[in-house]
């Protein structure tokens, strides 16, 4: 079992960055795959940003692209989610998500999901 815990959401106005964390424990293998998603209101959810454990490559949406990275600390199981320059379009709960996936971008393939926390950019 792995269990995910969100932190570091909240109000921040346009222009501005937040840091989100994503700690992990339970048994994370090398062959997990680590991957944000979000979901505004009214919306489905969406890929953010993931990585490859062992690889520490991250792939990111094409709406965040250039302002957002994702990064991790293997001794600590966390990965963060380093977000600039914010729009309100990026106003959502954002989700951390673990498995071991073939897709990193399909949420689908992540049977191992945090709480959420909540991102609000004010314009």
């Amino acid at each position: 079992q792995v269990q995910l815990v969100e932190s570091g959401g909240g109000l921040v106005q346009a222009g501005g960055s937040l840091r989100l964390s994503c700690a992990a424990s339970g048994r994370i293998l090398s062959s997990y795959s680590m991957g944000w998603f979000r979901q505004a209101p009214g919306k489905e959810r969406e890929f953010v940003a993931a990585m490859r454990w062992s690889r520490g490559f991250a792939y990111y949406g094409d709406s965040v692209e250039g302002r957002f990275t994702m990064s991790r600390d293997n001794a600590k199981n966390t990965v963060y989610l380093q977000m600039n320059s914010l729009k309100s379009d990026d106003t959502a709960v954002y989700y951390c998500a673990a498995d071991r996936v073939y897709n990193i971008r399909d949420q689908s393939e992540y049977n191992y999901w945090g709480q959420g926390t909540q991102v609000t950019v004010s314009s």
